[in-house]
């Protein structure tokens, strides 16, 4: 376990998150440990992948702190005219918190060797020679090696999720971001996916992970967020949320099969 001193690797403070009068976040803290897997669920709409999103300034947000290993996001301008300042932290930012889609994002003219290594060479100025190998690696890792010279459209949904996890591995950041990364598969290949996570999730990864899998929720997890119609409804470690839930809304929640 991280000790309670150590610096997060992300932290959020009083979040708000509005598109133009519709609020979607208001008010949400999370705390991202090094090494710690902490897992967004909660019906559709109430803001799991806006926060998500968020965490990796992907979306501004109007209100609240983001701190990335205790360095916080600086900003300009106020409310709905609020953005970030300094654009090159934004990208020193960005590179370090990986994000893994819920539609794979893989550049179909390009082979999934090249999907891979595609950011690290170009973003990160990074040899293509030690690239390459660190993606072989990575490919290898998620259990695709073989598929490195195919194209995504010669893969299943299952392996192109892979190549994304591969994708993101690639960049060595510091914590991954996955956005409901089973939910667009078919019962057999999610299986393929949930199998690399959880490996991940031993490795002692940081993660944050945003899912509608109960199961995989409470089998990784160290921490669990329960979002109702944008504020944390509810907290705590999956054992107690999900074996002892607090609230109605959870209950219900969790009744209705998430």
């Amino acid at each position: 376990m991280t000790p309670a001193s150590e610096t997060p690797v992300i932290a959020i403070h009083d979040l708000h998150k509005a598109y133009g009068s519709l609020e979607v976040l208001k008010g949400v803290d999370l705390i991202a440990p090094r090494g710690h897997v902490v897992s967004l669920i909660g019906s559709s709409g109430s803001g799991k992948s806006t926060l998500l999103r968020c965490c990796n300034l992907l979306e501004d947000s109007q209100q609240g702190e983001i701190l990335f290993e205790g360095e916080p996001v600086r900003w300009k301008g106020v409310g709905l005219g609020r953005h970030p300042s300094d654009r090159m932290q934004v990208t020193r930012m960005r590179t370090n918190l990986s994000m893994v889609f819920q539609q794979f994002n893989l550049w179909s003219h390009m082979t999934i060797l090249q999907n891979v290594m595609e950011a690290p060479v170009t973003v990160l100025k990074r040899d293509p020679k030690e690239v390459e190998e660190k993606a072989r690696m990575y490919l290898d890792k998620v259990g695709i090696g073989d598929k490195a010279e195919a194209w995504p459209a010669m893969l299943s949904g299952g392996q192109q999720q892979r190549a994304a996890i591969a994708r993101a591995l690639c960049m060595e950041p510091r914590a991954l971001l996955f956005d409901e990364p089973t939910s667009a598969l078919d019962p057999e290949l999610e299986q393929e996916v949930i199998k690399v996570i959880k490996a991940l999730a031993d490795e002692g990864r940081t993660m944050i992970l945003v899912t509608h899998d109960m199961k995989l929720a409470a089998d990784v997890s160290d921490h669990v967020i329960f979002l109702h119609q944008g504020k944390v409804e509810e907290q705590g470690a999956p054992a107690d949320l999900f074996g002892n839930p607090q609230t109605e809304r959870l209950r219900g929640f969790l009744s209705a099969g998430g």
